[in-house]
């Protein structure tokens, strides 16, 4: 997952230019499905805006039609809408809805894993979801979350590590945090360790600098804090992509 320009990003309420329906925008294929999504999903995850998470939810649905070569990008997307559904049952005393959504993201998020194309994005979001939602399931079901998100941030390590220092500051930021704080989270101590160590010196000079060298200092606040997204990347942003592509002449 050509780690996406923002699994978990610091948010603002963006809506597309009058110039365009939103039937419109979804229909620009030079607009990624992330682009498309993305904003929506993160306003109800990080700003609990529920006609924004259901409108990425609609939206999904009918990329699922559009695109169906983004089929296992779409599918860890709404998969990741649906934790944080579980999520909410979970919280609100609703265990039989919690254990019916829970099951359905899980099993979501396997699908996606397998799509063969369309894909790029499945590890990062998998592992960036559940980084961000592992400690607010129940007990019985953290420590597997944990586990699942580990994998996908390894997976997204072994496909970037080589090239760590090449990547824009978040996208770095987001697989050396990720990785660091699902192995700490899993008593991998040494891997852990090894992993902040690349980010003191990967993201020196970064948003994400103090993070790690606080990190170093205290690495049990692993343990009662997120730690993930410390930059934002305002290019990658709907209103400002589709600004850009509205600047480019015709032709190109």
């Amino acid at each position: 997952m050509r780690l996406l320009s923002g699994v978990l990003v610091a948010l603002v309420v963006i809506a597309a230019p009058a110039a365009q329906s939103p039937g419109d925008v979804l229909a620009d294929t030079r607009l990624s499905v992330h682009t498309l999504v993305r904003e929506d999903i993160f306003a109800g995850f990080r700003s609990d805006n529920l006609p924004r998470l259901e409108r990425a939810e609609r939206h999904i649905e009918i990329l699922l039609t559009q695109r169906p070569g983004q089929r296992g990008d779409l599918l860890a997307w709404k998969s990741g809408a649906t934790v944080y559904r579980a999520v909410l049952a979970h919280e609100a005393g609703q265990p039989e809805a919690f254990a019916r959504l829970y099951t359905d993201a899980l099993a979501g998020f396997a699908e996606a894993a397998k799509a063969t194309s369309g894909n790029g994005g499945v590890a990062a979001i998998t592992g960036g979801t559940l980084a961000v939602f592992a400690d607010r399931l129940p007990e019985s079901h953290r420590a597997a979350a944990w586990a699942l998100a580990y994998d996908n941030y390894s997976r997204l390590w072994q496909q970037q590590g080589a090239d760590i220092e090449k990547l824009p500051v978040h996208h770095k930021g987001e697989i050396l945090s990720g990785l660091t704080q699902s192995a700490q989270r899993l008593g991998r101590t040494d891997e852990a360790a090894r992993h902040l160590d690349r980010m003191l010196t990967v993201l020196a000079g970064t948003p994400y600098e103090p993070l790690a060298k606080q990190w170093k200092a205290d690495p049990a606040i692993a343990a009662t804090t997120n730690l993930t997204c410390r930059n934002c990347h305002t290019a990658g942003r709907l209103e400002n992509q589709i600004a850009a592509l509205n600047t480019k002449a015709p032709g190109h």
